[in-house]
């Protein structure tokens, strides 16, 4: 069977989610095209020839982009079946429905999805009238070697940019697979629930090496916790390390468990760990509860100060627009990434995010939420919602705006945060405060990716 595989955007990164399942399908014998649309042209005559269409949507700006593209590639082909796969495509199951998507696959969806195309190619003709197939598959899966062959290069994804000013390319790959935790608006907790899957080390290991002989530098690891599985990710890291000495990596962690495994810290750095993103969501106690993050304020303080001891790079992410934000504890976050020295470390659009609140979300379970919640928007892919003080929403679309205006202009990032800063306070109705701050850099100060990632 003809099969194509389709991403729309995977945050500037080479998608793992086009590779994994295309080398079970070729195993299988199958024919597969991968077309990761955030980098390749669309191939017509792959789609027209195809018995299957098959669109990776691991988070909502994905998703959105495979609904908008969905009818054009419905009409070139008409008659072939079209699923989708990944984190968003059982959150996004009314929007591909009124589609007349096929088939959803949530959770480990290689086997599920191998097993429809074993299943298609005993047919003749697709029935083009039936109930939507939906399968969330939490089971233990024996991960297979990612097959890259046919997708774009890796120095055409987003590199890695040093103090330095060098530039590094950059591989992508899993080592573990959904999340322990039950944070409560993340979008995985409604597939997953708790459970996570580790991806065998011999397959991850075996991932990086094709990427290091087609040019990667730095790997980047996209396990939601790296964390989550200690015993299998410190183990991991050290063997890359001993076959690769010159390669280096980033991972995500959780603050809870970079507190509670502090220890692990200077292996983090011996083996080359460049940085670590931690998703701090917001430095107000309040709102850390609503979000059932597992953190405070003081304990994220205290994760920076290991940090600087450690000589690691910490990566703060942040949803600073939610229900609870008032322009106080915008304004603090703001004083506080300064007075930390946190600027340089912060990508800017990490301070114009907006809380989504997709199908699901145990957001929704808070009374106050429910207050405030519209209708589910399909188009949007959330329960929209809006803040109490109107000039807050203004400020997060006006934010918006200006940091997409500021990487396009390529200002830095000590640049653009000046003009958020200006901006919140002319919207907060204040004068600027006259305390001491650290002067902010003219350039970078710390490893980063130069594609700034959107959910």
């Amino acid at each position: 069977m003809n099969i194509v595989l389709i991403s729309t955007y995977e945050m500037g990164r080479q998608p793992f989610g086009l590779a994994s399942p295309a080398a079970w399908l070729r195993k299988r014998g199958h024919d597969v095209t991968c077309l990761d649309l955030s980098r390749d042209p669309l191939n017509e005559s792959a789609i027209r020839q195809a018995g299957l269409l098959a669109f990776y949507v691991p988070m909502h700006t994905a998703t959105r982009i495979a609904l908008e593209l969905l009818p054009s590639l419905r009409s070139l082909n008409p008659k072939g079946y079209v699923c989708a796969y990944g984190l968003y495509a059982p959150l996004a199951a009314e929007g591909f429905r009124a589609l007349g998507v096929n088939s959803l696959f949530g959770g480990e969806f290689e086997q599920p999805l191998a097993d429809l195309v074993e299943r298609l190619s005993g047919l003749s003709a697709f029935p083009q009238v039936h109930p939507l197939d939906l399968n969330i598959s939490l089971a233990k899966v024996h991960f297979q070697t990612p097959d890259r062959t046919d997708l774009p290069p890796l120095r055409s994804y987003a590199h890695l940019i040093l103090p330095s000013g060098q530039h590094r390319t950059v591989g992508y790959t899993e080592a573990s697979r959904g999340c322990k935790h039950l944070c409560r608006h993340c979008p995985i907790v409604p597939v997953y629930n708790g459970v996570f899957r580790i991806v065998d080390r011999e397959v991850v290991l075996a991932d990086v090496r094709q990427q290091v002989a087609s040019g990667a530098q730095h790997i980047t690891f996209g396990d939601p916790d790296f964390f989550n599985g200690v015993g299998h990710a410190i183990p991991l890291v050290e063997a890359l390390h001993r076959e690769f000495p010159e390669l280096t990596y980033d991972v995500t962690i959780k603050v809870e468990h970079l507190l509670k495994h502090s220890e692990l810290l200077p292996v983090l750095r011996k083996t080359a760990c460049l940085f670590v993103v931690t998703a701090v969501e917001s430095l107000d106690n309040f709102i850390l509860e609503k979000l059932q993050k597992g953190h405070t304020r003081a304990e994220f303080l205290l994760a920076v100060k290991l940090f600087r001891q450690a000589g690691l790079v910490l990566q703060p992410t942040f949803v600073p627009f939610t229900p609870w934000t008032t322009f106080d504890n915008y304004l603090d976050l703001l004083m506080q990434l300064r007075k930390l020295d946190l600027v340089e470390a912060v990508a800017p659009i990490q301070l114009a995010i907006r809380l989504l609140i997709p199908p699901g979300s145990r957001i929704l379970d808070l009374d106050d939420v429910k207050q405030i919640v519209g209708p589910f928007d399909p188009a949007a892919l959330v329960y929209p919602w809006k803040s109490s003080d109107p000039a807050l929403d203004e400020l997060a679309t006006e934010l918006q705006d200006l940091v997409a205006t500021c990487e396009q202009s390529n200002r830095t990032r000590s640049a653009t945060f000046e003009l958020i800063w200006r901006a919140a306070i002319r919207a907060a109705g204040r004068i600027e405060p006259e305390v001491s701050m650290p002067m902010l850099a003219s350039r970078a100060t710390v490893p980063y990716l130069n594609e700034p990632w959107y959910c």
